[in-house]
């Protein structure tokens, strides 16, 4: 194998999904070649990566420490982010902490936030909320006009929503996740990755505790508040009427849209579709929602 016949495998197999085994023998494979040969950290973080979303974490942290090594600070944040959800089934803020600490030094904004994180909840280091304030409210002033979808505005804006509410704030913190919104509903658009339909959850839950439920005026997000009772709601895509109900059952709500049924709020803004594509992929085409009677 050749570093141009490595990287070509490389290329050709990163974004596919269900790979067959030898394809995954195949990118695997040259990945390792690529690190042996080039001593990239870039591909050891690209191979510690796979493990990861294979659940591999031993593996993971394998290339991740590896890469550490040449303080590559996507791997400082990568085991932070191993070490601090205890993805090996053990937790270790201490560990977290460090490197966390490490890549915030380096001027890694997502770390910082997570170092603010453990302050404000004791992880390892003394609780410490003002110092958590601190370090939102500079990275807020870092950040504020970067109006990319892969900001981390919505990161920013939701903690300092919150810290806004506690003042007594509410329309300032309102404001901030009016735009923390927007900004997450575009990069949801292009990666439908878990993590942003929680931070989207939780955006809507503290937006609607400073902001009146506008029955006339909602959104596909805004179901994450109107679907939490029972309710049928309507909305046009592309000239066609849709509809999808919340309905109370044992306990808990489900959802149906069309013909599927969904077991939670989740699971429905995951992965309901129309015709194979995700309503949050869609989410700027999907219009005139409405109340209906139940």
């Amino acid at each position: 194998m050749t570093i141009n016949e490595a990287l070509k495998n490389v290329r050709d197999l990163a974004y596919q999904s269900n790979l067959t085994e030898d394809e995954e023998f195949i990118f695997t494979e040259s990945l390792s070649f690529l690190i042996e040969k080039t001593n990239e950290p870039k591909y050891m973080m690209e191979l510690g990566g796979y493990y990861y979303e294979k659940q591999n974490f031993d593996l993971a942290i394998k290339y991740y420490e590896m890469a550490a090594l040449q303080e590559y600070v996507p791997a400082y944040m990568g085991l932070g982010y191993i070490w601090y959800y205890g993805r090996t089934g053990e937790k270790d803020y201490k560990k977290a902490f460090e490197y966390y600490e490490k890549a915030r030094a380096k001027g890694d904004p997502i770390s910082a936030y997570k170092v603010a994180d453990m302050y404000k909840n004791g992880y390892y280091v003394q609780k410490d909320y003002e110092r958590y304030k601190k370090i939102i409210t500079e990275l807020y002033d870092e950040h504020k006009d970067d109006i990319s979808a892969f900001s981390i505005i919505p990161e920013i804006y939701t903690r300092l929503a919150k810290i806004k509410i506690e003042e007594g704030k509410n329309d300032q913190a309102r404001n901030l996740l009016e735009e923390a919104k927007e900004t997450l509903a575009e990069r949801i658009t292009m990666n439908g990755f878990f993590g942003n339909f929680t931070i989207m959850k939780w955006l809507i839950k503290d937006l609607y505790k400073v902001k009146e439920f506008d029955p006339a005026r909602f959104d596909f997000y805004d179901l994450y508040f109107v679907l939490e009772t029972p309710h049928k709601i309507s909305f046009v895509y592309d000239d066609d009427k849709y509809e999808v109900e919340s309905t109370l059952e044992d306990g808990g709500i489900v959802i149906r849209f069309g013909k599927t049924w969904y077991r939670d709020i989740d699971d429905f803004m995951k992965k309901a579709n129309i015709d194979g594509e995700n309503l949050s992929t869609i989410y700027y085409e999907l219009e005139n929602f409405q109340i209906e009677e139940k």
